[in-house]
């Protein structure tokens, strides 16, 4: 255990000062870039978030960079929760995560891939997503059950439709079952049921009343959620606070669903959730990665990125390298610009 404890106190004291060595370099003057660059950015496809964010982030870094430079934005992220093992492959140099699929892929792997050891990450908090629970109002109704805890500790048995298997939402679903020590076969032993379909399916199950619950992982104005809280009387659960302590612990940070994210949500729910994060390669240069990170923690830089999607007025430059919203260690490089920026002391 001494031994153990040495090495670790080593480890720690190396990383340190491998950081300030290139905190040092920068101290006076800014790194400047001489040879072209070709990066190669992995995002979702056409249309969804994840595609305007990294465009938005390829239109700031690429006039920054050495002329002849270029960034491919191509569509071959398999989402949130694979995105890290993108870069652990070696398919592409920049993706985009979310924030706690990228720690347990570090920490234990994931979707059945060993701990990443090559994805680091440089900017967190991109974004205003959120674990969200809804019942229908007929099973409150119904059962007098207004929360999940309650759910629970009377072993109902309870309905419960869930998006696609390998999908975020479901993946948040069974963090917060899990926080409570149950999972789909406890609900089914109560007599309950547990069906994973497209949103369209879920909409459709709870509107009619041949469901009870849904447990996802969405960002307000999300059109499926919209669409069933205009057109389906819906409750609301708040989760207990040692519920979301749990979440915490598991990766999710803290987030307000504010009053009127939904038809018919007339006060503020805290939560927890997980937003999108720059993840890329520990191989990318560190003076590099510093400028990357530079040009979006600027005032300027988050001016740029707020303009391409309202999520993005959430970003906080000062918060952005806090480990609960980046998942994955954090790149040297990107340390040193956070340092040079002042918000690491």
């Amino acid at each position: 255990m001494k031994n153990k404890t040495i090495k670790s106190i080593l480890a720690s004291t190396l990383a340190l000062v491998m950081v300030m060595a290139v905190f040092a370099g920068y101290i006076g003057a800014e790194p400047v870039l001489t040879a072209p660059v070709t990066l190669t950015f992995s995002t979702q496809d056409v249309g969804g978030a994840m595609f305007v964010y990294a465009s938005a982030l390829a239109g700031i870094w690429t006039p920054i960079l050495p002329a002849a430079s270029r960034i491919d934005v191509i569509t071959t992220s398999p989402g949130g929760v694979g995105a890290p093992v993108i870069i652990e492959m070696g398919d592409a140099d920049i993706t985009l995560g979310n924030a706690a699929p990228a720690r347990w892929a570090s920490e234990s792997g994931i979707l059945g891939h060993p701990p990443t050891q090559n994805v680091r990450a440089i900017a967190g908090g991109l974004g205003t997503d959120f674990i969200n629970v809804l019942f229908t109002q007929a099973f409150v109704d119904r059962t007098g059950i207004t929360t999940v805890e309650e759910l629970v500790e009377q072993q109902h048995p309870v309905r419960v439709v869930l998006t696609l298997p390998g999908s975020f939402g479901e993946l948040a679903a069974y963090h917060v079952l899990d926080v409570l020590g149950v999972d789909y076969d406890t609900i089914r032993s109560w007599g309950g049921t547990v069906e994973q379909l497209s949103w369209d399916g879920i909409v459709s199950m709870l509107r009619d009343d041949r469901a009870d619950i849904t447990i996802g992982h969405v960002g307000a104005g999300q059109p499926a959620t919209t669409e069933l809280t205009m057109t389906a009387n819906m409750f609301f659960p708040q989760l207990a606070q040692s519920t979301l302590d749990g979440l915490v612990e598991a990766g999710f940070a803290p987030i307000e669903i504010a009053a009127g994210t939904w038809g018919g949500q007339d006060t503020a729910i805290q939560s927890a959730g997980s937003q999108q994060v720059i993840l890329v390669s520990a191989a990318l240069p560190d003076d590099l990665v510093y400028v990357l990170t530079r040009s979006i923690i600027t005032p300027e830089g988050r001016a740029e990125l707020m303009s391409a999607h309202a999520a993005l007025a959430a970003f906080d430059p000062a918060r952005a390298h806090d480990p609960l919203l980046l998942g994955a260690p954090i790149h040297p490089g990107a340390e040193a610009a956070y340092r040079a920026m002042g918000y690491i002391e």
